[in-house]
């Protein structure tokens, strides 16, 4: 019986079905409308994982060639993909602290005027790997990182969403929605920053893009264009004999286009996850949130942003990953080489650009961007020796989220003041 719990426990897509079953129940839902929340619960978050899959599968051959073109190897930032990987050994402590924040981050949004509540489920899941593995880490036991991982995830589940609504309603116009993103903080600072060194006046949407140039104004065709050309520069300098191996039986430059693509097809496969993902869990969250906490806001993805501004997301993806491009070079100062992380570099650099633009117009995006790029590359390369992933046999990936990074670091710091996890 035990077992059979802790593996219920250990599992984040069942754990997440079965709360959205409860939340549909508390609404009074009929039997038909739980069946179907809970199963699409299910299904969007394990669309998620196979998105995340395929990311991580397409990466591979990039980091080889990354490799070897300039010789340097170092990791990707990636949250859900290195949390996914340690399940086998930290699913019952990341699925714990998952379902105890939610609950704390309800509590405090009910005792507080801080009345949000955490809906990003994929993030909620990487946080809590991130706490698991953290104090997995430092030596601590089970039981202890559960409580330490959900009381800290409960308290930032409603303060990171808090720093970043002034922002939010900025941008908005309104009070209905928070920012359930672990780089609010980060793409908040980026954007204010973009507005002390912008202009206002010139926003990035009043930007004429020629109709011939229009097809740049969907994510994905973007996305593809970039990702090819990074792509193709980076085989222009490999080795034909790696080139070959990695190619196999395709022609090496056909299989390299191809592998650029189905980067963007993974994304595009994460991205429907989350929408079918969010669009059962949020109502099935909020309906429990609201059943307790009257007036609560619903803390929402990331790309809920775009459409206030969609120019000035690509502006702050391009400006990021120029700033993301600097670090990657400038590796021989640090401790690792942080490889172009075009997932966070894309969803932190668009976001950036949304801020940036709504404080500073577009010059304000590019300033949000290029420093969001450059600043959280630096800050993955300078956090990386806290934590060592490769001890769960896990190699070429670290964490991505700015927000949970600053927590790590404050945990490591406060473990060495009292000799913990030395």
């Amino acid at each position: 019986m035990l077992d059979t719990l802790v593996a219920i426990l250990s599992n984040p897509a069942i754990i997440l079905g079965l709360i959205a079953a409860l939340g549909l129940i508390a609404l009074r839902k009929t039997t038909s409308d739980v069946i179907k929340g809970t199963l699409k619960t299910l299904f969007g978050f394990l669309i998620l994982q196979q998105g995340a899959n395929i990311i991580v599968g397409a990466l591979v051959p990039f980091s080889a060639m990354f490799t070897d073109a300039f010789g340097l190897t170092g990791v990707v930032a990636e949250d859900n993909a290195l949390v996914a990987a340690v399940q086998t050994v930290l699913g019952k402590e990341t699925a714990m602290i998952l379902i105890f924040s939610f609950l704390i981050n309800v509590v405090i949004a009910r005792v507080t005027r801080w009345k949000y509540i955490f809906l990003t489920g994929h993030m909620m899941f990487s946080f809590a790997g991130t706490m698991a593995i953290v104090f997995d880490q430092m030596g601590v036991s089970s039981v202890i990182t559960i409580i330490l991982g959900s009381l800290i995830q409960g308290v930032s589940m409603v303060f990171f969403p808090a720093i970043a609504q002034k922002s939010v309603r900025q941008i908005t116009g309104n009070d209905n929605v928070a920012f359930g993103f672990w780089g609010s903080s980060w793409i908040t600072f980026s954007g204010w920053l973009g507005g002390k060194l912008g202009n206002k006046e010139k926003s990035s949407e009043d930007v004429k893009v020629p109709k011939t140039l229009d097809f740049l104004k969907d994510m994905s065709v973007l996305m593809g264009i970039v990702m090819v050309t990074i792509y193709l520069t980076t085989a222009f300098f490999v080795s034909p004999e790696l080139l070959s191996e990695l190619a196999g039986n395709q022609n090496p430059y056909q299989f390299v286009v191809m592998s650029a693509l189905t980067f963007v097809v993974g994304i595009l496969i994460l991205l429907q996850g989350v929408r079918m993902f969010l669009g059962e869990i949020v109502p099935a969250f909020k309906g429990i949130g609201e059943k307790i906490v009257p007036g609560a806001k619903p803390a929402l993805d990331v790309p809920v942003f775009y459409a206030y501004a969609p120019i000035a997301v690509t502006i702050g993806f391009l400006s990021a990953l120029i700033g993301g491009l600097i670090v990657t070079f400038a590796s021989s100062l640090l401790p690792v080489t942080v490889l172009p992380s075009v997932i966070g570099l894309f969803f932190m650099g668009g976001a950036a650009g949304v801020f940036g633009n709504a404080k500073g117009g577009r010059r304000g995006a590019m300033v949000a961007g290029f420093f969001l790029g450059l600043s959280w590359s630096l800050l993955v390369a300078l956090a990386y020796p806290l934590v060592d992933v490769t001890a769960y046999g896990v190699t070429g990936l670290w964490f991505a989220s700015p927000d949970a990074i600053i927590v790590v670091v404050i945990i490591r710091l406060i473990g060495m003041l009292f000799g913990i996890g030395v």
